[in-house]
């Protein structure tokens, strides 16, 4: 336990879990509030002055600014359509900027800290879950919420309980403490959590083997672990625990092409529907956070087709989302990423673009899950890496090409640059030669991120903005006292 320093108002952990589920009176016998300073009880409603009913913060996490380029070229070239994040760039009182995403120990974040950046209002050191350098607990925004009455909810691609859904629920010293996190969702009250992550809340996978699908419905929730099973829950339906995957979700280009995922796992815009449905059925309002998580997963891998088909599965959600706001004028919308990641690129001549760019076309596979399957191979040779390739992808590798990736694969090719020296990355760089696509790294960058944002409150976002000031501009659009 975190220790108080003389004169210090710091939370424990012990202290905040009482905040939590004994109410402000046991804090403040404790000494763990200034003099004359009263956090709202449970029953505090949202101020008259807020602005907004209902916040919807979208994250595409880990996109950096090519990878949104690329996403609208596509759509627009087979789909004959701009994305619906560009857009919303089009669309008469969008406000945009952009953010510099820095933690507090580092100029490059890492999804924690980025996230609870927004949840708590300070920047927090890389790997930490809204606990600040000095080892102080800070309330995040959806329990926040959760005691001014509002409806809370996350959904992702990745487990529930992932770095940036929990930034906005969580605390802990590490963001690895996915069991803890599954725990606290259901202590704080989250109304409404999707996507993967079974192996935290089942008994025989946690390390105290407490059965979390037993306590969750005791509390009301719905469980759900079918896409059917979800989007034919009873409209009424107030909570709902809904996870599809042990680990994460499938990436979006493999989901489409295989007939057992597709029928089990949502989409994410089938998921954000559901949950802006469920959520809206209180009075007071609600806040949700929508994470496209596979993006950022894609981006580390060098894996364009990854990439790409799970942007473009963020933009539906995003067309979702502005479809409930046409509905729900009092809804702000905020859309944005945690960080860069890789900084891919249509690098190619005049002419060119449309033709490399068109070549996704023909993939049928995430080169995450191509890799895993050219390592699988017992005895890789040029004919059968060439033959792999070609059926999963259309193109046809140069002998020479295939040849590097045989030696990759036998861990017997020189790596000049250690970031880029995995099977992942050496078959990203070869298949650069057919897409122009490059990458100049495969970890996060330092890139100040996109950020857009429409609906009441959204004047407040500037050209520039600090990352903390999101948690500042949804509290006071929503009223919510802190």
């Amino acid at each position: 336990m975190m220790k108080n320093k003389k004169g210090s108002h710091d939370l424990t952990r012990r202290q905040f879990l009482k905040l939590q589920t004994g109410g402000i009176a046991a804090l403040a016998a404790m000494g763990g509030l200034p003099a004359g300073k009263v956090l709202a009880g449970s029953q505090s409603k949202p101020s008259s002055t807020r602005q907004a009913k209902n916040i919807i913060f979208m994250v595409s996490d880990g996109m950096s600014h090519g990878t949104l380029a690329m996403a609208d070229q596509y759509r627009r070239l087979v789909e004959n359509r701009p994305s619906n994040w560009m857009k919303l760039y089009d669309r008469p009182g969008t406000h945009r900027g952009l953010m510099d995403m820095a933690s507090a120990n580092n100029l490059v974040t890492d999804s924690s800290a980025a996230s609870s950046s927004w949840g708590c209002g300070q920047r927090i050191p890389n790997g930490r879950m809204n606990v600040n350098a000095n080892g102080k607990w800070l309330e995040p925004i959806l329990p926040i919420a959760h005691r001014h009455g509002l409806r809370t909810g996350v959904v992702t691609t990745a487990t529930v309980t992932h770095a940036t859904p929990a930034g906005f629920v969580a605390n802990g010293e590490s963001r690895g403490a996915q069991e803890d996190f599954a725990v606290q969702y259901l202590e704080r009250g989250i109304d409404v959590i999707l996507g993967g992550g079974m192996r935290f809340f089942n008994p025989s996978q946690r390390r105290d083997g407490r059965d979390l699908y037993e306590e969750y419905a005791a509390k009301g929730y719905a469980y759900t672990g079918i896409r059917d099973e979800l989007l034919a829950l009873p409209p009424e339906q107030e909570r709902i625990l809904g996870l599809f995957t042990p680990w994460n979700l499938p990436y979006e280009i493999d989901r489409q092409n295989d007939s057992n995922q597709l029928t089990r796992v949502p989409s994410l815009a089938e998921m954000t529907d559901a949950a802006l449905h469920h959520l809206s059925l209180g009075d007071n309002g609600f806040i949700v956070q929508i994470e496209g998580a596979r993006i950022d997963h894609a981006a580390h891998r060098n894996d364009l087709s990854g990439l790409i088909f799970d942007q473009l599965a963020f933009d539906d959600a995003i067309e979702v989302a502005l479809r409930f706001a046409d509905k729900h004028p009092d809804t702000l919308i905020i859309v944005t990423s945690d960080h860069g990641n890789a900084n891919p690129g249509l690098n190619t001549g005049p002419d060119q673009g449309e033709q490399q760019l068109g070549r996704l076309r023909n993939f049928k596979i995430s080169l995450s899950q191509l890799s895993r399957d050219l390592r699988s191979i017992e005895t890789p040779k040029t004919t059968n890496v060439k033959e792999l390739i070609e059926a999963r992808t259309g193109i046809a590798l140069e002998p020479n090409h295939a040849n590097m990736l045989v030696d990759r694969l036998k861990n017997e090719v020189p790596v000049h640059y250690n970031r880029m020296g995995s099977v992942n990355a050496v078959l990203g760089q070869i298949l650069a030669n057919f897409l122009e696509v490059g990458w100049v790294g495969n970890t996060h960058t330092s890139d100040y991120v996109e950020l857009a944002a429409i609906g009441p409150g959204s004047e407040r976002v500037k050209a520039f903005n600090r990352n903390t000031e999101m948690f500042t501009l949804m509290t006071r659009v929503l009223g919510l006292k802190t």
